[in-house]
This record gives C-alpha cells, structure tokens and sequence, in this order.
C-alpha cells in the first residue's frame, strides 16, 4: 500500500527550513532568507552562508598562503567546492552555494532517501503505470513492462546507467512520484541542503528544480554512510539481464580522453540540455578522502566536468593540510551525542510500505539494504574496505568539530 501523502506544505519548505537552521546551528551557519527557487544567470549577490559566510560569497574562496598551491587553470564551470570528506573541511570553493538546475546528480538525494527502504532481494513487476512520467529523451537502462527486477538490478540501473525508468520503478514502489519527492525534499531539510528545491525524483529538468554543489556534497557525503550506496556508486560494471552495463561515470570506468582518476570511489553524474554537465566524486590518496562537486563548466570540450574535477581532486590532495579552511559542511540536523551511527537501517524519515508489486515485502517493515545479503555476483567494484581504519568521534567531539567520519576507509582496487 502507498505510503500516505502528507499535506500542503511544500510550498513553505524552503522558509521553514531556514527558519529552523537558525534554531538549531551556529551564527556561521546562517542562511540567505528566503532564496528563490529559480537559476539566475549569474551568482547572486546574496546566497546562503549555511557553512560559512564565506561560502555564501559569488567568486572562488581559497586561503592562499606560503606553501598552498595555486588553484589550477582554465576552471570554467559555474559552482564548484572541495572538501574533507572526514572532517567536512571545505578547502576552497566557487559559488558553493549557488542554486542551480542539477540533472542526475540528484538520483544521489533519490538514493539516499529511498535505498534503505527496501531490502536488495525484494522483486518487483514492473506495471505500465510505473514508468509513466519518465521524461522524453532520458537516460534509461531499458526496464520492460511486466517484468520483474530485484531491488538490486533497479539500483544498478540508477547508479551505473542514471536510467530514470528505475527510478521510477523504484518510486513507485515507494509511494508513488509525489509521495517520493516529498520524502526527497524532507530529507534535504534534514541534511541541512537548503539550497534544493527537489521537482522530479530522478534530476530530469523541472521548473524550478535546483540544488547546489554544496548541497549535492552533503548528499553524497550522507549517502557514502550507507555501505549499499558505497558498492552501488563505485561498481564499475555489472550484468543487467542479459546485458553488462558499465558505469557512466568516467573518472570510475574510463574513457578514451578521460583516464581512470587514481583512488577515485564514486559517486554520480549528470547531464542535461539545461543544467549542463554536473558531477560529485569522491576520492581516497594517501590516507585523505575527498569531496569534488562541480557543475555545468562553460568550456564545451568532451568529458569536460570530469577533466576539471580531476584538476580539483589533484589540487585538494596536494593542498590537504596546508591550506585553512573557508568554510565546513554542516552536520544532519538530528546530528546529536549517540545518533552519529554508519550503516544506520534507516534514513532519518520514516521508511514506506512496499506496494503490492513488490514480492514477499508486502505490508512488511522497510529493512535496511545495507543488511541485506548481497547479490552482486560478478560485479566489478572499485572499492575494497579496511574496516575498522577509522575510529568513529564520540558525540560530544561531532558536535564541536562537526565531523562526520566514513565509517570506513576507501581504497581503490587494482584493475587489470
């Protein structure tokens, strides 16, 4: 049974949310008051200066000093931010919190909300009605009618191909499209991402869908808590039926101007005709893990958003622990002494009730996809976890630092 729609009240989410950040984060965390839910075409003047007054500044932020790199050349694209991925130091940025349109990388909000509903053996038949809505022109990994998929073959389909067709499958196991953007959008708020106006579940454009590359950096740095999101976003290349399917994210599997970035772990591209090229990734070298959003570069070459998020990813490791930081990414606000937990079974919101097409999960409790036995058989995965690498803070040291740890240290398996 679809989960209950909840009332009215997206249209005073973005007030709400601000109104409640002020409550409950400090004076660096203040937020622009009301923004407005449409791209501009330059930056603002005035954005959101949630992590920071820095951040909210339009122009590129680094504390330059003796013994910092300069940033790299030739960085064209609209917003860009680096940052720790442990500590949640952000170690320079560009527009960070500029609201713009943000094609698939959205699926990774979609992912983070929805992934832990459903365990990854759950099998589903795809009914007509479920791909109703899917866009014209959409990335799709090619689901049929009156099938039936696992929980697991849909979430390949999301992260490897970005097919919007399992999307909305698996929204429609979720409640249905609406039911799931709400979810989407209340999620956001809890994650603090107030830059995010979530329209369509799987980033297709939309009037006025936006996000930011901050926001979509606290996505997928909330997501990587999740050991499903992690395998899921870095696996390189998997079966789909009777087909392999092979990860579009070009720092990950290659291309032919893009070469495999060294320690890369995921996470999800984008594109479309209005957002552009948009793309998070996260990376591990020498014992640092980092955090890379850029969106829409000006500069049309291929593989454009991958080339300058490599120049990034390179910057950050050589500058990592000599550069000051100009800002922080904000902690959940449900962050508190004892809630910081990895691989927790559930998102912050409440888990829907599979619907009825989904096999042996009727009317039961959503389990977490993390506990779930894995079926990945022949997947190729560019992670390989050193458990127990990194202690966990306490809940006292998360507050003051406002650190939220991977659980685990990523590291790069070798491919032949």
């Amino acid at each position: 049974m679809p989960a209950p729609k909840k009332s009215g009240r997206r249209s005073l989410l973005v007030i709400s949310a601000t109104l409640l950040s002020l409550s409950v984060t400090a004076p660096a965390a203040l937020a622009a008051p009301t923004p407005s839910t449409s791209p501009t075409a330059t930056p603002p003047a005035q954005m959101s200066t949630l992590g920071g007054a820095r951040l909210g500044q339009p122009g590129t932020q680094v504390n330059l000093a003796p013994g910092v790199p300069v940033l790299p050349k030739d960085l064209t694209a609209r917003s860009w931010i680096v940052s720790d991925a442990e500590s949640g130091e952000v170690l320079a940025a560009h527009n960070a919190h500029w609201r713009l349109p943000p094609a698939s990388t959205l699926k990774m909000l979609f992912a983070d909300t929805v992934l832990p509903r459903f365990p990854k053996s759950t099998r589903y038949k795809v009914a007509p009605k479920d791909l109703e809505g899917v866009g014209a022109g959409s990335s799709v990994v090619g689901i049929k009618e009156g099938r039936t998929y696992s929980v697991h073959d849909l979430w390949l389909g999301v992260f490897l191909r970005s097919g919007n067709d399992a999307v909305h499958v698996l929204a429609s196991m979720n409640g249905g499209v609406q039911q799931t953007v709400e979810d989407m959008q209340d999620h956001a708020e809890e994650l603090q991402a107030l830059d995010t106006y979530v329209v369509s579940p799987d980033g297709y454009d939309a009037p006025q869908q936006v996000s930011s590359a901050y926001d979509l950096t606290l996505f997928a740095r909330s997501g990587l808590q999740k050991k499903d999101f992690r395998d899921y976003c870095s696996t390189v290349s998997a079966k789909f039926g009777s087909a392999e399917i092979r990860n579009t994210n070009r720092l990950l599997s290659g291309d032919s101007d893009v070469p495999v970035y060294q320690g890369i772990a995921g996470v999800k591209n984008g594109n479309t005709s209005h957002a552009g090229a948009t793309f998070t990734g996260v990376a591990e070298r020498g014992g640092k893990v980092l955090l890379v959003t850029v969106m829409n570069p000006d500069k049309s070459e291929h593989n454009e958003v991958y080339k300058e998020t490599a120049k990034l990813f390179d910057w950050g490791f050589r500058a990592a622990g000599k550069v000051n930081p100009v800002g922080e990414l904000v902690p959940p606000r449900s962050a508190s002494p004892g809630s910081a937990r990895p691989d927790a079974g559930a998102s912050p919101g409440q888990g829907a009730q599979p619907s009825s097409g989904a096999a042996g999960g009727v009317g039961a409790k959503p389990a977490a996809s993390a506990a779930a036995p894995s079926r990945s058989g022949g997947v190729g995965t560019a992670l390989a976890i050193a458990g127990g690498l990194l202690v966990l803070l306490g809940g006292g040291v998360f507050l003051v630092n406002r650190r939220w740890p991977l659980p685990d240290l990523m590291r790069r398996r070798a491919r032949p």
